[in-house]
This record gives C-alpha cells, structure tokens and sequence, in this order.
C-alpha cells in the first residue's frame, strides 16, 4: 500500500514514521510512505500558502490556486492517482468500517489542513473524500493523518505478526464490539486473579468465555454498538 501525505509541516512524521508497526511494514515493503510539503507548490518568492478570508473573520485561509495543484501533481505520479481523503471537522466519522473501506485501496492520498480551513473551492474541484476523527478540532490534519494511516496499516496483509490481532479488535467484523479482556502473567497480581477459564486449556470454553465479556463489556461501555 502507498500512502502519500500532503501536508504544511512533514517533519511532525520523521519520528512517527521511524518508529514500532509502521516502520518495520517500511522496511519489508509492505507499506511506502511519501511526504510532500504543499509550500512547495507556492507560486510567489514568499512561499505564501494561505491568505485572509474574503468577508472578514479571524485567521487564514488555505489558497486554492497552491492546494489544487499541489494534489493534481502528486495524483499523477504513478498509474493509480489514489483515494483522495481531505482531513477536515466537517468529514464523515472515521470508524472501523470506513477504515476497512480505506485499506481495501491500493494507495490512498492525504490532504492535511491548516489554519482556518481549506478554501472552498478546494473541496469543489477535487471533490475528496472528506473524513474527521472525531468531533472536535485539532491545529492540523497531521494528527488525524496519523491515527488514518495506523489504523489501516495494521489490515495490510502480513503487517500484524498475527493475522487474527485485527480480526478481534474492538469495532471489527460484522458485528462491532469491544474486544474481549485480556490478561497475561502473573497469574495474581495484589489479589487479582485470572479468570481460571483461560488457564484449563480447553480452547472452546476460552473462546465461548471470551464472546461473553465481548458482549458484556460492550453492553456496559458501548451499548449503541449492539
């Protein structure tokens, strides 16, 4: 998978990016990574990527006429010009099904905003798949591009050691849930025990014990889910 990052500020990756899952999927292939700084397509000696609102209002505005050319020109390197996402509040909400839509693609294109927002006619001539994290607003989309590109990376085929980690995540599968609870040694730690179900060894009664904390847990914490 490819996954191209169009953004003001691409040193806020270098150490995201060199880093745990992400970095070793990079280093065998799996996964490329490519950062490009849209100052660079600025079209005066001052580099200018933004400008004051037309109307008034407080902060700046994202020019279209350094923007659209930006992405048209990253789009047309290679055969695939990709899945264009625009990072930005007023997106549809990132869950685990729209990740799992995302990893399905074979190179996906981040635009990561700034300031007061992208000019409109950005999204009109592109016309992105627009995305948000969450309601609420963050200084740029460098944060949300970030928390796209782990949750899709980890459904690229042979990122995960384990095919089955992403099968039993919270939200997956068919029917999204939480996940079940997890526990590892040692076994009593300030008097709290392991459930004793998950040290017989008896793989059927682990698997049943574990789709009924799933159930309950999501009942308890997330009961929209069901």
């Amino acid at each position: 998978m490819r996954l191209d990052v169009l953004t003001l500020f691409p040193e806020m990756f270098a150490g995201y990016l060199g880093g745990s899952l992400l970095k070793r999927a990079i280093e065998r292939g799996l996964v490329e990574v490519r950062l490009y700084n849209i100052r660079d397509w600025a079209t005066d000696k001052h580099k200018t990527v933004d400008d004051r609102p037309f109307g008034g209002g407080p902060g700046m505005v994202l020019k279209v006429d350094t923007v659209v050319p930006c992405v048209e020109e990253v789009r047309r390197q290679g055969a695939d010009p990709g899945h264009l996402v625009m990072l930005t509040p007023q997106g549809r909400r990132l869950d685990q099904a729209v990740v799992e839509q995302l990893a399905a693609r074979e190179r996906i294109v981040l635009l990561c905003g700034r300031y007061e927002g992208f000019d409109e006619r950005i999204r009109l001539l592109l016309e992105p798949d627009e995305i948000s994290i969450g309601d609420f607003v963050l200084n740029g989309g460098e944060v949300a591009a970030m928390a796209i590109i782990d949750a899709v990376i980890r459904l690229v085929p042979d990122v995960l050691g384990d095919a089955q980690s992403s099968q039993v995540d919270s939200f997956s599968g068919g029917q999204p849930r939480l996940e079940f609870a997890q526990y590892t040694r040692p076994r009593v730690y300030r008097e709290l025990e392991v459930p004793p179900v998950l040290l017989g060894g008896n793989h059927e009664e682990i698997a049943c014990w574990r789709q009924q904390n799933s159930k309950r847990r999501t009942r308890l914490r997330r009961a929209d889910l069901l």
